[in-house]
């Protein structure tokens, strides 16, 4: 990957999410001058790997570990402001410098503590079967209200106290006759605690609040590189997703620019991250996933388990048709793979290349997510490859047999593939036909 060619770049996750976008937003930052974190919530988790050291972050965008980057929440963000403000003491505390590179929306909407009963409840009343399998962090309700409106919430609404307690206290009321009525929940929630506990956290975040739509036009008319960490993945998009078993944003190229306040011909490359195989978080189709030794297999050697949630993850072959599907969607330039590592030791890998449902070819991805959950995976069958390839520090010294996987994944795929993952490192990042990145750890 030339990194100096690089434009203002989205980075998009191609999959079911948990792709490895923090690991390439971090690894890409110092090319950078602006982080934009645009969408989603604390439900998603970013990990980052540097010099031994592992963090998880979930609001605060991944470029918070180069100092010299402004990390920007944008407006699209669903913000939850206990997490953050436990992100942000967590990372002073480890010596992660967190002050004026760190600029929050004012116009970014907020997650209330009844969003997330409200998503707590909902799962238990549509019970295992039926459950979406979000992680009950109120991102759907908060998505829901903002687009109601009327009972919404901005991080600019904390700037005037007595409206905000007002207003929150009719809310409040109004959510405790809905959640007794509907759920039969007999707990109330307390309007003044709350009010309390989010103007304190409104004084803790001060300094960093302001309005960012600003902060990034005026950064592009100095000419300003940015680059945008897209949260989720693809197959979780609110409009093509795997409906309902989706999030409540959009995940494709298309939201990053709205969500983030520039305009969309600011962007000029897309990279899309994708693992080595495929993973699935909760409820919902999962065509290539393994329920035997093969799948638990991935599962521990990558570490499959939630940043957010600590759940296990779904773990199965790699699925060509949905990541096609996904480039297509964002327009993609280049790719990068994760995780290729994780595959090491194994006899062959499929690909999947195909669907066929009650015999009949699929001509793409589905819509119906119950035709997607009946769906025969076709499968192409390629020779294994072992080693420990996280000590590898050139691309050619990859055994043929994982750069022929590359290769084919690459020619399915039809877009390039510049980078490839050996490791959780910083530093465990393949370029083709160059040596392995070589940035230095955060100061």
């Amino acid at each position: 990957m030339d990194f100096q060619s690089l434009g203002n770049t989205s980075v998009i996750g191609l999959q079911w999410g948990d792709e490895g976008k923090g690991k390439i937003v971090d690894l890409l930052t110092e090319h950078f001058d602006i982080v934009v974190r645009y969408a989603g919530g604390a439900n998603a988790g970013h990990t980052v790997r540097v010099g031994g050291e592992t963090f998880s972050l979930h609001l605060v965008p991944s470029g918070i570990l180069r100092p010299a980057v402004l990390n920007v929440i944008g407006p699209g963000v669903a913000l939850d402001l206990e997490i953050l403000c436990g992100e942000i003491k967590t990372l002073r505390a480890r010596n992660i410098p967190v002050g004026r590179n760190l600029c929050i929306s004012d116009r970014a909407h907020l997650v209330m503590p009844y969003h997330k009963e409200q998503d707590r409840l909902e799962e238990a009343r549509l019970g295992t079967d039926r459950m979406i399998g979000t992680t009950c962090k109120g991102i759907g309700p908060c998505y829901a209200d903002k687009m109601l409106r009327s009972a919404a919430f901005r991080l600019v609404d904390l700037h005037r106290p007595e409206a905000f307690r007002q207003r929150l206290s009719e809310v409040v009321a109004d959510r405790n006759r809905r959640f007794a009525a509907l759920y039969g929940d007999s707990q109330t929630l307390d309007a003044q605690r709350m009010a309390d506990e989010f103007l304190q956290y409104a004084d803790q975040i001060q300094s960093h609040v302001t309005d960012t739509t600003l902060t990034l036009n005026s950064a592009l008319s100095d000419g300003k590189r940015l680059l945008l960490e897209g949260a989720q993945g693809s197959l979780l998009d609110i409009n093509h997703g795997t409906f309902p078993y989706v999030t409540s944003s959009i995940c494709t190229s298309g939201g990053a620019a709205a969500a983030a306040g520039i305009a969309p011909s600011a962007i000029t490359d897309y990279i899309g991250v994708i693992k080595a195989y495929s993973t699935r978080v909760g409820s919902g189709p999962f065509p290539t996933e393994l329920l035997n030794d093969i799948g638990e297999s991935i599962r521990q050697r990558g570490h499959e388990f939630g940043t957010t949630t600590g759940r296990p993850r779904r773990c199965g072959w790699f699925d060509a048709v949905a990541v096609r599907y996904a480039v297509a969607l964002s327009g993609i330039t280049q790719l990068v793979i994760m995780h290729l590592d994780t595959l090491a030791g194994m006899d062959e890998v499929c690909i999947c290349t195909g669907y066929r449902h009650r015999g009949e070819a699929l001509p793409g991805f589905p819509a119906d997510a119950t035709v997607l959950e009946e769906a025969e995976p076709i499968y192409e069958t390629l020779p294994g490859w072992s080693g420990n390839l996280s000590q590898l520090t050139s691309y050619e010294d990859l055994p043929a047999a994982a750069r022929d996987y590359v290769d084919r994944l690459e020619t399915l795929l039809g877009a390039p593939i510049t980078l490839v993952s050996v490791g959780p490192d910083r530093l465990a990042t393949l370029h083709r036909g160059q040596r392995a990145e070589t940035a230095a750890a955060p100061a």
